[in-house]
């Protein structure tokens, strides 16, 4: 009563105690009532992963003791091959199953390399023509597009679960500044005597300051020291950077140089920057020099053999049948006194060679050629011309004829080596391989004509080359 009174003031209601005989009996049961027999919890899981062009995905199926389904589609936000595919699968469904609260699961999967990954955890082998609702299930998860399936829980994985791990580790190339240092830091210098002699020496045109490297230069006091890498920037930067005008290899290493930068190959490592510049190649010089050396052709006996061959209404042909040599002339009608005029010229020819020293027709009948001015008004030699002395004088000639025609072929050989020797000074072989990208020239009829003198002289590039 005296609880009552108290707890009137803040609206609360006082009840008695019950009898305690139910709470006791409640006790009793609960301490000892026998251990109950529970339903089999082991929850089952069917898990696929597919991988293809369009990409990856995986489908779990995981379905409770009581028999309720729970299907789960998994698109991959990277790429992955068909096995990781499987394994990523399997781990999206064991983290599912933990959050659903299964403590016993068995998994079915049609990957025989995941199966036999483990040995105490149930992981069983299924062939996926019995997989084949979790296979249908994984394959379009990986080319699903938006609003198919919207009875299946969609997902997707933007990362692998397993963090990639670095197994090689690229060792850093040893800079050519590395010995001047040391040797000017700490005093180091190689094992090898001859090696430690050439330290030294270069020592002496090195600095440090501020733990930097300078060389000590002509045309700039100081010159900093840069490795390769380092180098490449720069001179992408001087070339076709913001203040780059596309120099040429000496105006770019000059350039290097006044911006007070230095490493060993400096000329060389801006010559072939610039030989790979498209836009220098674009704007190359053309090339004029001969891409093939000179063959000569020696021929043991001229103008043996000659036939004449008329080729449509303007093309005159004459050839050699001995040494298949070829002249031709184009003419604006042919004639008989063009075809004459053709063959004396570029056949009979009475004309001493250069390169022989002497006329083809002596070298060929071993006498020289009357010429038709000579029928109607008699030369000195024709005047005084006597048939028996003359036929004497032509069998003697003819018995060392191979003597003069020796002598011409040395002096024939000697002028080809000439020629061969001028040709070839100029000469610069270009050879192509099969998947080159080649080089077009522009010619005038591909030009712009608005672009002018500052039009490209090359197209290109063109490929791959095939044979």
């Amino acid at each position: 009563m005296a609880w009552s009174i108290e707890l009137s003031e803040f609206d609360i209601h006082f009840e008695p105690r019950g009898t305690i005989k139910s709470q006791c009996l409640a006790d009793f049961l609960n301490e000892l009532s026998p251990p109950g027999h529970f339903e089999d919890s082991t929850w089952v899981m069917h898990v696929d992963g597919s991988s293809n062009c369009q990409g990856s995905g995986a489908d779990i199926i995981l379905e409770s003791p009581s028999g309720i389904t729970l299907e789960q589609s998994l698109r991959f936000g990277f790429r992955a091959s068909n096995n990781q595919a499987e394994y990523e699968a399997l781990l999206v469904g064991m983290r599912l199953a933990t959050e659903m609260g299964a403590k016993k699961i068995v998994c079915w999967t049609d990957s025989k390399v995941v199966a036999d990954q483990f040995d105490d955890i149930q992981v069983w082998h299924m062939p996926r023509s019995n997989n084949e609702r979790a296979d249908q299930l994984a394959r379009l998860a990986s080319s699903r597009k938006p609003g198919q399936v919207r009875t299946t829980i969609h997902l997707e994985l933007p990362t692998p679960s397993v963090e990639l791990e670095c197994m090689l580790v690229e060792e850093v190339p040893k800079s050519w500044m590395t010995e001047i240092l040391n040797f000017i830091v700490n005093g180091t210098e190689p094992a090898e005597p001859s090696e430690a002699k050439r330290i030294r020496t270069q020592a002496a045109q090195y600095s440090v300051v501020a733990g930097e490297l300078y060389r000590r230069g002509f045309s700039t006091p100081l010159l900093k020291c840069i490795d390769h890498q380092q180098a490449n920037y720069v001179i992408g930067e001087i070339h076709e950077g913001i203040c780059g005008s596309q120099f040429g290899r000496r105006t770019l290493a000059t350039k290097v140089l006044r911006a007070s930068y230095f490493w060993p190959t400096l000329k060389t490592d801006c010559a072939q920057f610039v030989k790979k510049c498209l836009q220098c190649q674009k704007h190359g010089n053309l090339i004029h020099a001969s891409a093939e050396q000179l063959h000569s052709i020696s021929s043991p006996w001229p103008f043996a053999l000659w036939g004449i061959d008329i080729l449509g209404p303007f093309l005159l042909v004459a050839v050699d049948y001995f040494n298949k040599w070829i002249e031709a002339e184009p003419l604006a009608s042919i004639t008989a006194a063009n075809v004459q005029k053709f063959t004396w010229r570029n056949i009979i020819t009475c004309t001493p060679q250069s390169s022989t020293k002497e006329t083809p027709f002596w070298l060929a009948y071993g006498s020289d050629a009357m010429i038709p001015v000579e029928v109607g008004e008699p030369s000195f030699w024709q005047t005084h011309f006597h048939e028996e002395s003359n036929d004497n004088s032509l069998r003697a000639e003819l018995d060392v004829v191979d003597e003069l025609r020796e002598k011409a072929l040395v002096v024939a050989e000697a002028c080809k080596q000439r020629m061969r020797r001028q040709f070839n000074s100029n000469f610069q072989p270009r050879a192509f391989q099969e998947g080159d990208l080649v080089w077009r020239a522009t010619g005038s009829a591909r030009r712009n004509p608005s672009e002018g003198k500052l039009s490209r002289n090359w197209d290109g590039p063109d490929g791959p080359f095939r044979v």
